[in-house]
């Protein structure tokens, strides 16, 4: 047999049997209010870091980047400082950086974090900012943490083969504004796509819908990504998902016919500049706040779907908001509990659990939807949708998030084409 070949299936054969050995994430629990009202952040300082007159350079001055400190240990190994935009906060430390040095050479750079937060995200290494994938495992190590740590703690480092082009290491692929107003554009170059400015960040930067489908249906689904800035794998689910519902196959053209879909790709554009780890540039969770609405971009995203409703006398039918966490987890809506289409949800879990073998994750349905303070509850008691948020992995292989983005929109349209 070709050992190609041969290495290629026990390859494929440990990957499915490491993730059926790997115990399926729980999610988090229950989701209190918080205050949502602006409250303080800080800027981290931007430019670049050089080291040895210049030999070495570190630096932060591009959108998404997050680096607030670093030091030289000795010849080869930097420790560099990541903190957050304020306190308190999720634990998703979000850094990136660039790097070049005037001769070939290699470093170790060690990760600290303030007290409690260990590192969460894999890093991502680019050569030119576009093109990303994940460093060598050779190249990183782990290291284990005292039982209780009172100060800034290394817990992980990573050597670098470093040469005079930059290098760009990354907790996930940089997906900026910019980038996400490039794949808007391109999308609406289809002639059924539109999209329209609905609204402005806390920064003053826009909030970007687009229009897929029938014009002024009163049949609408809604689809929002990004509140939390690191969130990267949920929006590229979510851009394959839209991308699905927008092809040329028949079912996607009949979906069109019928539906209108709404897509807001970027609901925290100042997080996402900003280098943020989870908040808006009013130090604000933004899923925290769908009740006061205290912050702009979900002011704008309720009044937009609001606004929508009136003008069609319709109704949205389905509400989905992706994100990204350890691994892939469902917070739906209690089944019991219906809206105005009964059943669609855990109908298309089903379908959707049915298409990947051996693929089970948490699915959390909850029944208390009131105060409406995420996106599903509000979504639901405000305006009937069947809803949910869909957590993908961290870690989840890009081609794979691919795949549960087109095959998610496929089973959904076929679901809701057959209940109309």
């Amino acid at each position: 047999m070709n050992k190609t070949i041969l290495a290629a299936g026990f390859l494929i054969l440990s990957t499915n049997l490491l993730a059926q050995s790997k115990p399926v994430f729980q999610g988090q629990g229950e989701v209190r209010p918080v205050e949502t009202t602006s409250r303080p952040v800080q800027k981290q300082w931007k430019g670049n870091f050089p080291f040895e007159n210049g030999a070495i350079v570190f630096s932060n001055n591009f959108s998404g980047a997050r680096l607030n400190g670093i030091m030289q240990n000795n010849d080869s190994t930097f420790t560099v400082l990541i903190t957050p935009e304020n306190v308190p906060v999720n634990p998703s430390p979000w850094y990136s950086f660039a790097i070049w040095s005037k001769r070939k050479r290699t470093i170790y750079i060690n990760f600290t974090y303030p007290p409690g937060v260990s590192h969460r995200y894999y890093p991502k290494i680019s050569a030119n900012a576009l093109n990303w994938k994940p460093i060598d495992s050779c190249d990183y190590f782990e290291k284990k943490r005292p039982a209780r740590s009172d100060s800034a703690t290394a817990d992980v480092s990573i050597r670098l083969s470093l040469k005079p082009d930059t290098l760009w290491v990354s907790a996930q692929e940089l997906q900026t504004v910019k980038h996400t107003l490039n794949w808007i554009k391109e999308m609406a170059r289809k002639p059924f796509i539109s999209y329209a400015e609905i609204g402005k960040s806390k920064e003053g930067r826009p909030l970007y819908v687009l229009n897929i489908g029938r014009r002024r249906s009163k049949k609408m689904i809604m689809i929002i990504s990004r509140q939390h800035p690191p969130e990267v794998t949920g929006y590229l689910a979510m851009r394959s998902f839209v991308e699905t519902l927008c092809n040329n196959s028949p079912l996607a053209k009949q979906f069109r016919e019928n539906y209108s879909v709404y897509v807001v790709p970027l609901m925290n554009p100042d997080g996402v500049e900003n280098g943020h780890w989870r908040h808006n540039a009013g130090g604000i969770d933004l899923n925290r706040d769908w009740t006061k609405f205290n912050q702009p971009e979900c002011l704008a995203v309720s009044k937009f779907i609001k606004k929508q409703e009136k003008e069609t006398s319709g109704k949205f039918y389905f509400g989905i908001d992706f994100h990204s966490t350890y691994g892939d987890i469902y917070y739906t809506v209690d089944p019991k509990l219906r809206g105005n289409m009964p059943g669609l949800v855990p109908e298309w879990l089903t379908k959707l659990k049915a298409s990947f073998p051996g693929y089970d994750p948490k699915i959390d349905p909850n029944d208390k939807m009131e105060p409406a303070i995420i996106s599903r509850n509000y979504f639901f008691v405000s305006h009937g949708m069947e809803a949910l948020v869909y957590e993908v992995g961290d870690n989840t292989e890009r081609e794979d998030l691919k795949l549960k983005g087109k095959t998610g929109a496929i089973e959904l349209m076929k679901l809701m084409l057959s209940k109309k």
